[in-house]
């Protein structure tokens, strides 16, 4: 049976007294910290003394450095990409957290790979949002909630359930609901999902551009249709709002019979197969390992992404033209 956590499950005061710093100010740590301080919890930020530091300061956190703060607050929130995390927390490394400190990860990946080793001596849990940074802060800031995955992974102190629901209530999260899921659980279907649907999405996109573009169809037209115009995006809001199949509902008879034919066409068979294989290759830790030795290769892949993705291309260029013209015509009226 699943477990779900709500507001009722939390209890405030696990939290009263306690030191806590969120590690990292990016697209997570900014809206956590705001979160937990306008939820009325005392917070500072950890950070290197870079943009990110500087912009915790403008919004009037005081900023430690990451060292400092692993060895004194007794609540660190991680919020930093995961292989910075690995690297700050490796058993070679002098700084560690203080006895009885709670350990929050935002990504089960470092624990479900062993990648860390927390020491025993202290509590480690898993508060891992299903929502990027932005749209966090506003629905905080709406009153409204977002869901999270939560576990204890170590109750060194016999209180990490407790300290880990006020976290997620500060955070605002138990609004909407926090569902029990491990580390290890929280790692691969994070990553399935990212290299089974996500490149699907990204090929049927390219490919649809490419294909129509070169029987003539406008390729700012294309673009607005495939994603630009949000309509694509409203679908997946749809689906999350009323569930998959009553949203398909939304959409004209001529595009379910159209998409009915269609999904005929595909081979299913064969995704099964190439979608187990990719789960295999998560659960099993081999796609971890090939991405530790990525690391410490010194990224070479990063080149070719950021050449892919670096905006020189027909895509790139028709969403350019899309969005110029929409600003042109906002400012004639």
């Amino acid at each position: 049976m699943a477990t779900w956590y709500h507001e009722s499950d939390a209890d405030p005061s696990a939290l009263e007294g306690r030191r806590i710093a969120v590690v990292g100010y990016g697209n997570l740590g900014r809206p956590a910290a705001l979160n937990l301080r306008d939820s009325g919890l005392e917070v500072v930020v950890a950070s290197r003394q870079d943009a990110d530091g500087r912009q915790a300061r403008e919004d009037g956190f005081e900023v430690l450095d990451i060292a400092d703060a692993l060895a004194r607050y007794d609540v660190l929130w991680f919020a930093l990409p995961d292989e910075v995390l690995t690297d700050m927390l490796a058993p070679a490394n002098s700084v560690r957290p203080a006895p009885g400190a709670l350990l929050c990860f935002s990504s089960g990946y470092p624990l479900a790979f062993d990648l860390v080793k927390p020491p025993d001596d202290v509590d480690v849990v898993l508060l891992a949002p299903r929502m990027i940074g932005a749209r966090i802060r506003a629905l905080y800031t709406q009153g409204k909630g977002f869901y999270s995955y939560v576990s204890v992974e170590q109750d060194a102190t016999g209180d990490a359930q407790r300290r880990l629901l006020a976290l997620a209530s500060g955070f605002g999260t138990l609004r909407s609901g926090a569902l029990h899921v491990s580390a290890a659980d929280e790692a691969v279907l994070d990553l399935y999902v990212e290299q089974t649907v996500g490149p699907l999405l990204g090929a049927a996109v390219l490919s649809a551009f490419e294909v129509g573009a070169a029987r003539g169809l406008p390729p700012d037209a294309l673009v607005l249709e495939l994603y630009l115009s949000g309509e694509m995006g409203a679908t997946w809001d749809a689906f999350a709002e009323r569930g998959f199949f009553p949203g398909v509902r939304l959409h004209g008879h001529s595009a379910a019979f159209g998409g009915f034919l269609r999904l005929a066409d595909v081979d299913q068979e064969a995704l099964r197969r190439r979608f187990t294989e990719t789960l295999e290759d998560i659960s099993s830790g081999a796609f971890a390992r090939r991405f530790q030795e990525e690391l410490a290769a010194g990224s070479p892949t990063k080149a070719l992404i950021d050449a892919m993705i670096a905006g020189d291309d027909p895509l790139s260029r028709a969403e350019a033209e899309v969005r110029a013209s929409g600003r042109s015509g906002a400012a004639r009226s």
